[in-house]
């Protein structure tokens, strides 16, 4: 096999192993509730662009969010369901671009990580709260259910994740010899 295609088999492996990871995070830790699943998420979001690559990131980013609505992980209204896959979307990509190198120094991934997660945080806060929560047919519980839970917990756990996302990417990176 040449050296391209070989890199794409790893490429799709990598991407897979993160998706079928978040996938499953994701279900094992439903009952635990946002904080918990929401962390985990942004931990494999992190650590699939992190170490895997910027493109890895982008599919599981994208693609995560389709998978945990047919599992009935999460909000169960297909009409959020892409801005939550644009908000896993900006934080990846800030994170490819502030963090994204070899041997980036501890305060510029903090500081990756600060802004991927308030990017994150801002995009679903005004995709969801301040423009689906107002034209979508809802109820005022569901509003009210909506503005809670892509808010600050959007912020926390992006952090949380990201943080986490930080500290095991290189320990990958070495084990994939990169």
């Amino acid at each position: 096999m040449n050296s391209i295609a070989n890199k794409r088999v790893i490429w799709i492996t990598e991407t897979a192993v993160m998706t079928a990871l978040l996938i499953i995070l994701q279900t094992v830790t439903k009952a635990a509730g946002q904080y918990v699943t929401g962390s985990c998420v942004n931990a494999v979001l992190a650590v699939s662009v992190l170490a895997a690559g910027v493109w890895s990131g982008v599919v599981v980013a994208l693609v995560s969010p389709f998978f945990a609505f047919l599992l009935g992980i999460g909000p169960q209204l297909l009409p959020i369901v892409p801005s939550i896959a644009v908000g896993n979307l900006v934080f990846v990509l800030l994170l490819a671009l502030l963090a994204g190198g070899r041997d980036v120094p501890l305060w510029r991934s903090g500081a990756a990580c600060l802004a991927a997660a308030a990017a994150k945080f801002g995009v679903l806060y005004l995709l969801v709260v301040k423009l689906l929560c107002t034209v979508l047919p809802l109820k005022e519980p569901q509003i009210a259910a909506f503005t809670i839970m892509f808010s600050y917990p959007q912020l926390a756990t992006a952090l949380i994740g990201g943080g986490i996302g930080l500290l095991l990417s290189p320990m990958l990176r070495r084990a994939l010899k990169r």
